[in-house]
C-alpha cells in the first residue's frame, strides 16, 4: 500500500510538473505573441507620428515666408492660425474682410496642394476651419448670453470662410476630396489665447483657424506612450 500510495504521490507530482511547463509555455507565447502586437502598434504610430512631422516640416517650408506678413502661425500640431481680427472680420459681423479674401486666395490653393500630396492624401482624416472670440460681447449681462452669442458668431464666421475657400478656384477633383473632409466649427471663447500671466488676450483669442488632423492621432499618442 505505501508503494502504491508513493507511486500515486508520484504520478500527481509528475501531472503537476506538466502542468506547470504546460502554463508557463502559455504564458511565454502569450507574452511573445503580446509584444509583437505591441511591436507592430508601435510601428504603425511611428508611421503616423511621421507623416505628422512631415506635414509640419512641408507647411513650414511652404508658408514659412508669408506667416508674419498674414499676421499668422504655423503651431506645433500643424494648426495655422490667422490671428489678427482687424483683418478678418468687421466687429460683430461675419463678413470677411477684402484684405481676408486675399490672403486665403493665395493660402488655401496652397493648403490644398500639400495635403492632396501622395504622401499626406490617404492619412488625413479632417479638415477644421475653427472660429474663435474673446469673451466679450457689448451689453451682454450674462456669462450664457456672452457664450451664446459669440457661439453664433464664430460659427457664421467659420462657415463664411469655408464657403469662400470652395469659392477658390480649384479642379473638381480636389473639391470632390474636401467634400467628405472639410467642417466649419464656431468654439466661442471655449478655447481663448493665454498672456504670459495666465489671463485672456482678448485680441489674440479673435482668430481662425486651419488644421489638418491625421487620422488616430489620440490612439497614436497612447500607444506611443505605452512603449516608452
Amino acid at each position: 500500500m505505501k508503494e502504491d500510495g508513493g507511486q500515486l504521490w508520484q504520478s500527481i507530482s509528475d501531472m503537476m510538473s506538466a502542468l506547470m511547463m504546460l502554463f508557463l509555455f502559455i504564458s511565454v507565447l502569450y507574452m511573445l505573441q503580446t509584444q509583437i502586437e505591441k511591436a507592430k502598434m508601435t510601428e504603425v504610430a511611428r508611421a503616423y507620428n511621421k507623416t505628422e512631422k512631415n506635414l509640419h516640416e512641408n507647411l513650414k517650408s511652404e508658408f514659412g515666408k508669408d506667416l508674419e506678413k498674414w499676421s499668422a502661425s504655423l503651431e506645433e500640431d500643424n494648426t495655422i492660425r490667422f490671428y489678427a481680427p482687424e483683418v478678418l472680420f468687421k466687429p460683430g459681423s461675419s463678413e470677411i474682410r477684402p484684405e481676408f479674401e486675399r490672403i486665403l486666395d493665395d493660402f488655401f490653393p496652397r493648403y490644398v496642394e500639400i495635403l492632396t500630396n501622395e504622401n499626406f492624401k490617404d492619412n488625413i482624416q479632417e479638415i477644421k476651419v475653427e472660429g474663435h472670440t474673446s469673451s466679450e460681447w457689448g451689453g451682454a449681462k450674462s456669462f450664457d448670453s456672452r457664450y451664446l452669442a459669440n457661439l453664433n458668431l464664430s460659427q457664421e464666421r467659420s462657415f463664411e470662410v469655408l464657403k469662400y475657400c470652395f469659392s477658390v478656384t480649384m479642379d473638381k477633383e480636389e473639391k470632390e476630396w474636401l467634400k467628405g473632409l472639410f467642417r466649419a466649427n464656431g468654439l466661442s471663447f471655449a478655447k481663448p489665447i493665454l498672456n504670459e500671466n495666465g489671463n485672456e488676450d482678448k485680441i489674440k483669442s479673435r482668430r481662425v483657424e486651419f488644421k489638418a488632423v491625421v487620422k488616430s492621432r489620440e490612439k497614436i499618442q497612447e500607444i506611443l506612450e505605452l512603449a516608452e
